[in-house]
């Protein structure tokens, strides 16, 4: 058997064992930008509840144009609904275990507890721009007025579908929000009409609009059957829009209705953290918010594996 050649110089093997990786914090790809979080106006409440007043009968409430004759003027008064809905705040909760052997010989460069606690709040966030639009109390699409809900004339969301949304909300609407695949239906709709739509930088991103409205895409609007629905909405306590609800002050705070607390150490030495956040929708008025349903979104299971949790 032959000589193996001479070793000439120090192998990367080798050499490797002298040198420091360097290390990123863990990376997780359910994580997106969250537009409806950033976006909605947020309304601190007191004891978990949110109480909305309305009129019962906005006709009813009379005024004329003055003839200069006082005799003439009109009697009225405005009337309130006297069983007003209360939103009460949900919670979206974890416990996160870590053993303290862990944590204590394997912190450095990155904090295992401070890791696991980020991935864990990153994951519950998620979950909560999903009930904004999914629960079945106060999600956005369960409590969208019926005639505010408007189906697709071809399939495709189309430049007319779009303006229709536009019509029903008309007063000071803010944005669209839309699946990404939904976004991309619209925007070969527009080319293949020859209406490219125009695009606008907000938050140091490039966004879509149409008659000047951002097109925000958001995954938590789901897709079934290769179709999906597409949203409008005014936002704004001041407006009568769309709003979200949060608890301040809550104890180990880190955020809007965000809390952290420590729950002690089990005597098989694992230490638990409780992560709850405390969270809630409301449309003002009815036509604060408007829906596109029945949108198709062409291939869907081309790119399904892009968008399942």
């Amino acid at each position: 058997m032959a000589d193996a050649p001479p070793q000439l110089a120090l192998s990367d093997v080798a050499a490797r064992q002298l040198a420091n990786a360097t290390k990123t914090p863990p990376q997780m790809s359910t994580i997106t930008p969250r537009w409806l979080t950033h976006l909605l106006p947020w309304v601190p409440v007191e004891a978990g509840i949110y109480r909305l007043n309305k009129v019962k009968d906005a006709s009813r409430v009379t005024v004329a144009c003055s003839r200069r004759d006082e005799r003439d003027l009109p009697e009225t008064f405005v009337d309130y609904d006297e069983n007003p809905r209360e939103y009460m705040l949900s919670a979206v909760t974890t416990i996160v275990d870590i053993h303290t052997r862990v944590s204590d010989l394997y912190s450095v460069p990155h904090d295992q507890i401070g890791e696991q606690l980020r991935l864990a709040i990153e994951t519950i966030k998620e979950r909560q721009e999903s009930e904004l639009l999914n629960n079945k109390e106060y999600g956005l699409l369960t409590n969208a007025a019926p005639g505010m809900r408007i189906k697709t004339r071809s399939g495709p969301p189309t430049p007319d579908d779009m303006d229709e949304l536009i019509a029903r909300v008309w007063k000071e609407p803010a944005f669209f929000l839309a699946h990404p695949l939904a976004i991309a239906a619209f925007g070969r709709e527009c080319t293949r009409r020859g209406v490219p739509p125009a695009t606008v930088t907000m938050f140091g991103s490039q966004f879509i609009t149409w008659r000047g409205l951002p097109i925000f895409p958001c995954d938590k609007l789901g897709t079934e059957a290769g179709k999906t629905s597409i949203v409008l909405m005014r936002t704004g306590e001041s407006r009568q829009g769309v709003i979200g609800l949060y608890q301040p002050g809550l104890p180990g705070q880190q955020g809007m209705g965000l809390s952290v607390r420590f729950m002690g150490i089990s005597r098989k030495a694992i230490a638990s953290y409780l992560v709850s956040l405390y969270c809630s929708a409301v449309v003002m008025t009815e036509d604060a918010l408007g829906v596109l349903d029945n949108v198709e979104i062409g291939k869907y299971h081309d790119y399904q594996h892009l968008y399942s949790k």
